[in-house]
């Protein structure tokens, strides 16, 4: 049975004073000014706020998914940082209670969070870890963020695919696809997460990344190559960069130097 939600009002309210009493000023500015953010900030350690986190868990019957969500959008409303942290905390350490039809909460929390410290987790733990178990089912909805007008729902849709590329069940040619639609963003976070995945992916199916790479070459953004070649091997990622630096010289000449 769900608490009634005046249970979990107070237990967001709890762990906001336990959480404002774990941080400090100087830790605080530093975050903000280090995640340009605009919101709130407390200045508290990741390790503390993960335990008081628990500790409210565990202060409360076990928690239902009903429960779980409420909690997340409990602790998300507002404008204090290390809320939203603990929302995400919650939900993805709930993640294995989230269905499909989750994933419109968790799209709602992308579209505000405007940071990578809080959508990268959303992306990878909630989303990731709901697409791997119901692949199909999630599929459609990351076709549709891939696509999105929002860079930060495009990058999300990149990495969800985490979660199955390290369980070796990659979808390579989702991958492939989201991967050409954004090779070209001038975004610097569209371009990192491509490149990150491909790194990832290069673990266990280096060819896959190789292939990719080689037949793009001339088309990818050094940042992205810069991680995709990684995990490779030192022959196969000394000729993917002694390619990329050619196709990158001017054409009547002198070479300018390495990676964009």
């Amino acid at each position: 049975m769900s608490l009634p939600r005046h249970r979990l009002t107070e237990a967001a309210d709890q762990l906001t004073e336990q959480l404002a009493r774990l941080g400090t000023s100087q830790r605080a500015a530093r975050d903000r000014d280090y995640l340009h953010s605009d919101l709130v900030h407390l200045g508290v350690p990741i390790p503390d706020l993960r335990r008081a986190v628990h500790a409210t868990g565990r202060s409360l019957p076990p928690l239902t998914r009903a429960d779980v969500l409420i909690l997340a959008d409990l602790l998300w409303t507002g404008s204090v940082y290390e809320r939203r942290q603990a929302s995400v905390h919650l939900l993805t350490h709930h993640a294995p209670l989230l269905t499909p039809a989750d994933l419109a909460t968790v799209e709602a929390m992308l579209r505000t969070a405007h940071t990578w410290a809080l959508v990268d987790t959303l992306a990878v733990h909630a989303a990731g870890a709901i697409a791997l178990w119901n692949e199909e089912a999630a599929g459609t909805v990351l076709d549709r963020w891939a696509v999105d007008a929002d860079f930060w729902l495009r990058r999300s849709a990149l990495l969800a695919l985490l979660p199955g590329i390290r369980a070796d069940e990659p979808d390579l040619r989702r991958l492939g696809r989201y991967a050409d639609a954004m090779l070209e963003e001038p975004e610097f976070f569209i371009r990192k997460a491509i490149g990150w995945v491909l790194r990832e992916t290069g673990r266990r199916h280096s060819g896959f990344v190789t292939a990719w790479v080689e037949s793009r070459v001339d088309r990818i953004s050094g940042v992205t190559l810069r991680e995709a070649v990684r995990r490779l091997g030192d022959a196969d990622r000394t000729r993917l960069l002694a390619a990329y630096n050619r196709a990158r010289r001017p054409a009547l000449g002198v070479h300018r130097g390495g990676l964009a």
